[in-house]
């Protein structure tokens, strides 16, 4: 791929998005594509270093701010007429409906995610203080006497220490993963926000 089958492939991308976002990225990535040329690279490896089109396109997509995508969709191109302003009034009490409710499950759904993330912390915190409690405890049983209970107790909380160290590792993946998984969510909003060119 050249340079300039490199750039037509970023504005198809990025079609959607402000026209002034648009040729700031591309100058952007012309102007590094032709920084690697002067050190030495040829021109397919200066684009191949750059990396994937798609990912760039992503990265960038992602980087833009929702209000500015709103914006630039929201702010119309022509004044309404009377009957599209009459149609808008008059379908408020539905259309709005939908929105606030389309706009409450989104918002549920992402207090959902992160209400598994936080009761798995939970968790964790939990067996910690059990871990903790629990040889504490079996010293104290230990001590006024009670050695068998005591050594119980220190075992339940060696054990829940373990165990604690496993849940460590597993709220850290699924914390990262809900993380991810946020992101592309929201990637994928803004992308309906953005009007694709047709091929």
């Amino acid at each position: 791929m050249n340079k300039q089958e490199f750039l037509t492939q970023l504005r198809k991308g990025l079609c959607g998005l402000p026209q002034d976002d648009i040729e700031e990225r591309l100058t952007f990535y012309s102007e590094m594509i032709d920084d690697r040329m002067e050190e030495g690279f040829l021109e397919e490896d200066a684009i191949c270093a750059i990396g994937n089109v798609d990912e760039i396109i992503s990265h960038i997509i992602s980087d833009i701010s929702f209000t500015k995508l709103l914006k630039e969709k929201i702010n119309p191109k022509r004044a309404f007429r009377v009957w599209e302003i009459a149609l808008l009034i008059l379908g408020s009490p539905i259309w709005l409906s939908l929105l606030i409710a389309a706009f409450a499950v989104i918002i549920s759904f992402y207090v959902v995610i992160w209400s598994v993330i936080v009761s798995l912390w939970a968790v964790f915190s939990s067996l910690i203080g059990c871990a903790f409690s629990g040889i504490v405890a079996g010293i104290g049983f230990t001590c006024r006497g009670h050695v068998l209970s005591g050594i119980a107790m220190v075992g339940a909380g060696i054990i829940c220490a373990g165990i604690s160290i496993f849940m460590f590792y597993g709220c850290k993946a699924v914390t990262k993963g809900i993380l991810i998984l946020t992101k592309k969510i929201a990637v994928w909003i803004k992308n309906c926000f953005i009007k694709k060119e047709e091929a």
